[in-house]
């Protein structure tokens, strides 16, 4: 049990799981107990910082609340608490028989113009790409509205699959004119992000209109996204314009829920 100076340091033990080895991490935190913040608030930003930097990685477990609450001099009420805040968050789960376990660190994603790819590198994460679809086809007509062209007319569709850390994160499908395909091929989508790829074509991407929402997963996405159908998936929809506003590209993507925060700036005019 840990003392109950005014300023004290505890560790948090994490066990992987059986297909990572057996791994424990030592994560020293510092508890400030003359504090006005919160102890609970103390002791959940604080494993919030570990998942966001790596240090607890996606399908690590920690100890029971009782026996963290006793290895830190905590009252159970407050352990269980700071535990309550990161489910909320979604960062951690709790599972039936196998206990207190690390979703994710969450993709925190600013209203900007920017890849999903470019965000997760940014983050520290682990992007990695699979390409489901890629194929030329008739612009259906919704796709043609929002990209200006004829009904019909050919495009390039992709779809894939984006993962952070080899878990899956988004199903992501996009529409682009078909000059773009040659630079877009299944190989360079699989190890860079679409606007870098796009932006190495001389394209200059200026501004998107972009709209976000929610609704269940299709049978479909819950298979490839390792969900139940119908969990909670956050949608955008974005069409981009290069530099003269003509759209080059229309995607519609689907995340999932617990993963991914949006954050804006709101300005009173």
């Amino acid at each position: 049990m840990v003392s109950r100076p005014e300023y004290a340091a505890a560790h948090l033990s994490a066990v992987g799981p059986s297909s990572r080895g057996l791994r424990m991490a030592d994560l020293t935190v510092d508890l400030d107990r003359s504090s006005p913040v919160p102890l609970y608030f103390q002791v959940s930003r604080q494993i919030e910082a570990a998942i966001e930097s790596g240090e607890l990685a996606p399908g690590d477990r920690l100890e029971n609340e009782i026996s963290l609450a006793d290895r830190w001099g905590l009252s159970r009420p407050t352990m269980r608490r700071a535990i309550e805040e990161l489910v909320g968050k979604g960062l951690l789960v709790r599972r039936r028989g196998i206990g207190t376990q690390v979703v994710h660190g969450r993709v925190k994603r600013r209203m900007e113009l920017s890849s999903l790819f470019d965000d997760l590198s940014r983050s520290g994460q682990t992007p990695s790409t699979q390409v489901l679809t890629r194929e030329l086809v008739p612009a259906p007509g919704h796709v043609a509205e929002r990209l200006g062209v004829q009904a019909g007319i050919e495009v390039l569709h992709l779809e894939r699959l984006r993962l952070a850390r080899d878990e899956p994160l988004a199903v992501m499908r996009n529409w682009l004119p078909v000059d773009l395909a040659e630079a877009l091929a299944d190989k360079a989508l699989e190890s860079r992000g679409l606007y870098e790829l796009i932006r190495a074509t001389g394209v200059h991407l200026r501004i998107a209109t972009q709209r976000i929402g929610a609704r269940g997963a299709s049978a479909a996405e819950a298979r490839l996204l390792r969900l139940r159908k119908g969990s909670p998936l956050l949608t955008m929809e974005r069409t981009t314009y290069d530099g003269s506003g003509r759209a080059v590209e229309l995607g519609s993507h689907a995340y999932r829920a617990e993963t991914y925060s949006i954050e804006m700036t709101v300005v009173e005019r």
